[in-house]
């Protein structure tokens, strides 16, 4: 059950002549957006950049290609505006929590076992560090308490304890290790600033302290970084929208084709820049989760004091509001574990080819072909009777914090048609939402209660995928008028560093409205999705249990 809600007026006036750029780095791809300063997207542009992958777990990227993918994307974004560079006020920059290591100048240095130089990223998704993160785990150091009790191996301080330990040379050689983003606005202004989201969030930085904890990398065998001040990972850590430097260097302004000096702003990691662009838009950041469902999903949830959620990462102070504190869960996969689920059945291949000839992703045509067989976009839950799927591929995030999970397919038969790929897909979606549903109820369990959901991402944009999960939740779920509220996240870091408004939460405010609302359906429907969570959590116990 959807409801409209009326546009904030016209989308374009000739009195904006003042523009932002956001820049996010995903998984597969960099892409720019141009937007006027009411949150209007204006032109956009994509450039997709390589992922490397090796056995054990290992998956690296290149910070040089993307660096050019993100310079050609914003120029191919101005162009098609028609906008001068004097016009912009400033750029913000959102990335993947990816782990960028650099030697003397700046060069690249392998990170893995290719020797390949450009291969000098360790993707967030990769998990080599499993092992490194159990034994930081069995430590019991207090700074876990803020990771939910237990650190991912998705994290940077077990990825860096991999690196010293299996490539010590390169940890030697290395003269900086970035988060991606804070690579990005290094690259962009020369300034060595580390954002609080990134720090905070993946490298354990206590923002609420302003400190990081000497004991914490000594105890862990990262002694080297404390014994050298930190200087590597980040001696000056500054919130999100603070602008950088002297903003964008000559040479960074000519890469990008923008204005020597244009204000660079702190950046974000790509799941919080979609969190930014969403949860002002109801006016109450602290009563939305903001959901960002793509290739993984990622849940924050805002508190004005601190929520310890176990199994939940954080509470982080400053890390996405200012100010605030931010609950992080999610998927290790979520979009990804829908695409596997479909590559499994017999029919994939053929419906596949028919989604490409007629124009649409296969989900897509999937979400098409349930609605047709169904009353409504609620009852396409029916579809998928007697087919249950705990969709944990890549571990659980949370609120398990589990890495070694994995998933569970229930309900099988030998059915090998459209119909049977269609009630696949259906069960696919549900699960994801009653995944969400276990963080939910786990931070409502906590102390940190949220009354709707606000989504974005690539994989939430179907109205069937909101409304499923409006319903397997029972949460009302959100959808903003923009089409890109991950870029528009990031577009309005670079308005507040850019000084036209005055900090983040007057950002998010004007420039994100809420666009439709799906009610979760009551009923029949509800006691359907009851049901089917309470068949999800049994079967995600068991899971545990067999293994």
């Amino acid at each position: 059950m959807t409801s409209e809600h009326p546009t904030s007026g016209a989308a374009h006036s000739a009195r904006d002549e003042r523009y932002v750029i956001g820049v996010d780095v995903g998984t597969g791809s960099a892409r720019a957006g141009l937007f006027d300063l009411a949150g209007h997207m204006v032109a956009s542009a994509k450039r997709d950049i390589t992922l490397f992958h090796a056995s054990g777990s290992i998956v690296e990227q290149s910070s040089g290609e993307i660096w050019i993918a993100v310079c050609d994307a914003v120029k191919d974004a101005l162009s098609q505006a028609a906008v001068s560079p004097d016009q912009v006020a400033g750029i913000g920059f959102d990335a993947t929590c990816s782990l960028v290591v650099l030697g003397a100048g700046g060069r690249p240095l392998p990170v893995g076992p290719s020797e390949q130089a450009e291969r000098d990223i360790i993707v967030w998704m990769d998990h080599r560090a499993v092992a490194q993160a159990e034994r930081i785990n069995a430590t019991g150091h207090e700074v876990l308490n803020y990771v939910g009790g237990k650190i991912s191996p998705e994290m940077e301080t077990p990825k860096l304890l991999w690196l010293l330990e299996n490539r010590p040379a390169v940890f030697a050689a290395a003269r900086q290790f970035f988060d991606l983003t804070d690579f990005l606005t290094w690259r962009a202004t020369g300034d060595l600033s580390r954002s609080t989201c990134t720090v905070t969030c993946k490298w354990t930085y206590l923002a609420h302290e302003r400190r990081w904890d000497e004991s914490y990398f000594r105890s862990v065998g990262l002694g080297v970084l404390a014994d050298e001040a930190f200087a590597r990972i980040g001696q000056t850590v500054v919130d999100p929208g603070t602008p950088l430097g002297s903003g964008l260097t000559a040479d960074a302004a000519a890469q990008l084709g923008l204005r020597t000096g244009t204000p660079v702003a702190t950046g974000v990691i790509d799941a919080h820049a979609g969190g930014i662009g969403t949860v002002g838009a109801d006016g109450d950041p602290e009563a939305c989760l903001a959901y960002v469902f793509g290739t993984s999903s990622c849940t924050m949830t805002t508190t004005r004091s601190p929520v310890f959620v176990p199994g939940v990462w954080g509470p982080y102070f400053s890390a996405m509001v200012p100010d605030a504190w931010l609950n992080e869960g999610g998927q290790s996969v979520a979009g990804a574990a829908i695409e596997r689920l479909l590559a499994m059945h017999p029919a994939a291949a053929d419906a596949k080819r028919r989604a490409e000839h007629e124009g649409q992703s296969l989900p897509a045509m999937l979400a098409a072909l349930a609605v047709q067989a169904a009353d409504s976009l609620s009852e396409a839950a029916v579809l998928a009777d007697g087919l249950h799927v705990v969709p944990e591929f890549l571990g659980n995030r949370a609120p398990l914090a589990d890495p070694h999970a994995r998933a569970v397919i229930a309900g099988l038969g030998m059915e090998d048609d459209l119909d049977s790929l269609v009630a696949l897909y259906i069960a696919g979606i549900c699960s994801v939402g009653y995944g969400l549903r276990q963080i939910i109820e786990a931070q409502a369990n906590a102390g940190a209660p949220i009354a709707r959901v606000v989504i974005s991402g690539g994989a939430g944009r179907l109205d069937l995928v909101r409304q499923l999960l409006a319903d397997a939740t029972g949460k009302p779920v959100l959808a903003t008028q923009a089409e890109e509220p991950v870029l528009l996240g990031a577009a309005m870091l670079g308005s507040v560093a850019g000084g036209q408004f005055g900090d983040v939460r007057s950002a998010m405010a004007r420039m994100s409205q809420i666009s439709k609302t799906y009610q979760p359906d009551t009923g029949k429907i509800a006691g359907l999705h009851e049901a089917r969570y309470r068949a999800f959590l049994k079967l995600q116990s068991v899971a545990r249990e067999i293994r």
